[in-house]
């Protein structure tokens, strides 16, 4: 009767072994799905700031560009005023002819070393 005892002990013993590799097994693959799960949930968080930092970049290229533009446009009507009063003659006024002409004399006095 022993034998029979011994062999319903061991018997027992081996299914809750059998059980225990069992559920660790199912506890594994429950582990290895969480895993997967995290990764894919890591990995679309990763897409996500990754599309927000690209559209960050082209929101401030785009404003860098526009401020450039700006300042271009800006400084070109500068030089086409600037040079649209070069291609205007300046009509001297009596004043200014009267003064261009007594420093014209002062320079011509100078040059041949006449005494002022």
């Amino acid at each position: 009767m022993s034998s029979i005892a011994d062999e319903k002990a061991f018997n027992a013993a081996a299914e809750e072994a059998i059980g225990r590799v069992l559920a660790a097994e199912r506890d594994a693959r429950a582990a290895v799905e969480q895993a997967r799960l995290e990764v894919e949930r890591i990995a679309e968080a990763a897409r996500l700031a990754d599309r927000a930092l690209a559209e960050r970049t082209e929101r401030r290229i785009r404003a860098a560009v526009a401020a450039f533009e700006r300042e271009l446009a800006g400084r070109m009507a500068e030089i086409d005023a600037a040079a649209a009063r070069l291609t205007t003659p300046h009509v001297l006024s009596d004043s200014e002819q009267a003064a261009l002409h007594a420093a014209v004399g002062v320079l011509a006095r100078e040059l041949v070393g006449a005494d002022s």
